[in-house]
């Protein structure tokens, strides 16, 4: 759970990251920001804030604000009404993120799993997105992604987007935020 005043600071620190990146957002969209703080009481560390542009039965268009280190967990978006589930293309826009799938697993990743969490992460295939890199997630997939040392903002391209079947491989996570008044 996270309280009112917090998802206001995690607005405005939002919303400052995305005027240095030079995206401009109206009036609605910036009072609009989503903040997913997914029930860990953790937001620094895991979770992400989302502006939604258009979310529709035919396509999707976000942009994900990763503040420094932070981390948007393990997860897939599985077939849901005879849909094959959601396939997304992320474009890093500014900043860097480290994107992980299923593959050959790198190494020595960079990204660092949040302490106490990295039972939940399986996925190591990591793919660096820096300004202008994009790659495409095809649906059900697993994966995860951690922004850099200062963060990151990455556009998100998608079929549609029903965040509230998104399967996270913590069964902890509350993907949809339960927020607390002051």
């Amino acid at each position: 759970m996270i309280r009112r005043s917090e998802v206001r600071q995690a607005q405005a620190r939002a919303r400052q990251m995305l005027e240095r990146a030079g995206i401009v957002l109206t009036a609605t969209e910036a009072g609009n920001i989503e903040v997913a703080e997914l029930g860990l009481g953790e937001l620094e560390r895991t979770g992400l804030q989302l502006v939604v542009y258009v979310n529709n039965d035919r396509y999707c268009a976000k942009e994900l604000v990763l503040f420094p280190g932070q981390t948007c967990p393990e997860h897939r978006h599985p077939p849901v009404a005879g849909e094959p589930g959601k396939m997304e293309t992320f474009r890093c826009r500014w900043g860097k993120v480290w994107l992980y799938v299923p593959g050959v697993p790198t190494p020595t990743p960079r990204a660092v799993i949040p302490p106490g969490s990295e039972r939940y992460y399986t996925a190591f295939h990591e793919i660096e997105l820096n300004p202008g890199d994009q790659y495409t997630v095809p649906p059900d997939t697993l994966h995860w992604f951690q922004a850099g040392d200062s963060g990151a903002i990455v556009s998100e391209f998608s079929t549609r987007s029903r965040d509230e079947s998104d399967i996270f491989t913590d069964p902890r996570i509350k993907r949809l935020p339960e927020i607390a008044e002051d």
